[in-house]
């Protein structure tokens, strides 16, 4: 596992934190994370479009609306998701919420909840408090709170994910960083992760929201692992302003930021592709020529959640044959007489004809790093889509973890 860095924490104004309260099933592996802004920051956040969505989001959703988008704290725990446990769940997220609240002496609206984890259990909300005290006592604004707060989130996670990214404003250093969590039921339509974002740029909570719903479709909302929908997912974005470094929009500060927000959603989200669980092999999915990035987007996505794709990417297959049929099948304006495809820039099929295999071909299938262009020579429409491979591993993990 790689060595969290704890970047976090590095935005001026934030503090967090992480304990271990015994509700994953490994003992002595960190479940409970805390991370706290000095004051209430100006808040965005994005959650999962499931109609099934667990008590964290229904009570977070419920606390941003509330608090206006000014919020102090994120309480996290992993291990147990909180969802589909009814009323009893709402009132544990509240409870949540509560502690935290009480123990920064703000009011709950100021707290979101987020949980990841087995679904349809109740939380051992004895654990939970005690984990979410723990966290509090140990808040910390250097690297080993930041740390600790990102292995806190973590569940089927092969490492903890993180990002960072600066920018001048007005000559002031503004500091993004990013923390996310996720390795399976990773699908399209903000329904992927929990992630957390935060700067200590002064940026309004209707400019954040705008900024990170924009992000978020161009990150998050591009990676697949296995077309799976979750129930929990959630991204939070906070600002503490402490840079002293005003970010308004429709100004060049306004695209200035809104570049490094996306640079460190975008690593967070290839971070989580590249930990699809068992995953060797990554693959962009790029579709150009399309009648329109509607058809585009449908293309992308078929080829990228098709198993069959993903399963010859995981055997270093060029298997044209099944990347061009999902296309063909995804409700895409298609013509078979138009469409080419590429592999790592070697032509392997052009205007539906399949051409010879080549040794080149061969070898870049076999890299971590693949990237299909699928032309369909109709229009101007493109879109992109990042997914991985499915083996032996995903199979394993996956029939072995209950709900």
């Amino acid at each position: 596992m790689k060595k969290p860095l704890g970047v976090i924490t590095r935005p001026k104004g934030f503090q967090a934190g992480g304990a271990a309260a015994g509700i994953k099933t490994t003992p002595g592996l960190l479940d409970v994370g805390l991370l706290v802004c000095d004051r209430p920051a100006s808040a965005a956040a994005v959650f999962t479009t499931n109609k099934v969505s667990a008590a964290p989001v229904q009570v977070s959703r419920e606390h941003f609306a509330r608090s206006h988008g000014r919020v102090k704290a994120v309480v996290v725990n992993a291990g147990n998701a909180n969802a589909c446990t009814g009323k009893h769940g709402l009132r544990d997220a509240r409870k949540m919420a509560g502690l935290a609240a009480e123990l920064l002496d703000v009011e709950p609206a100021r707290v979101l909840v987020a949980s990841t984890g087995i679904i349809g259990q109740p939380l051992a909300m004895d654990r939970v408090e005690s984990g979410i005290r723990e966290a509090a006592r140990g808040l910390s604004a250097d690297r080993r709170g930041g740390a600790r707060f990102a292995q806190a989130i973590m569940t089927t996670d092969r490492w903890p994910k993180e990002a960072e990214a600066s920018v001048v404003i007005a000559g002031t250093r503004v500091r993004l960083a990013g923390v996310v969590k996720g390795a399976g039921m990773i699908a399209p339509r903000m329904a992927t992760l929990l992630a957390f974002v935060t700067t200590d740029a002064a940026v309004s909570p209707a400019l954040l929201g705008k900024l990170l719903r924009s992000s978020v479709d161009r990150s998050f909302n591009r990676i697949t692992v296995d077309g799976h929908m979750s129930t929990n997912d959630t991204c939070v974005a906070l600002a503490s302003g402490r840079s002293g470094a005003t970010v308004r929009g429709g100004s060049r500060r306004e695209k200035k930021f809104a570049s490094a927000l996306d640079e460190v959603t975008l690593n967070l989200a290839l971070d989580v592709v590249r930990d699809g669980e068992g995953a060797v092999r990554v693959a962009t999915v790029r579709v150009e020529h399309a009648r329109s990035d509607a058809d585009a987007e449908l293309a992308a996505r078929a080829v990228a959640e098709s198993p069959l794709v993903k399963t010859a990417l995981f055997g270093a297959d060029p298997n044209w044959g099944r990347i061009v049929s999902a296309a063909g099948a995804s409700g895409c304006a298609f013509r078979e007489d138009r469409t080419s495809l590429r592999v790592n820039g070697h032509e392997i099929y052009r205007r539906g004809r399949p051409l010879a295999p080549s040794k080149a071909v061969e070898r870049a299938m076999t890299g971590s790093r693949v990237t299909f262009v699928l032309d369909l020579g109709l229009d101007r429409g493109s879109s992109v889509v990042y997914t991985c491979d499915m083996g032996h591993a995903y199979v394993h993990l996956n029939a072995e973890y209950h709900t």
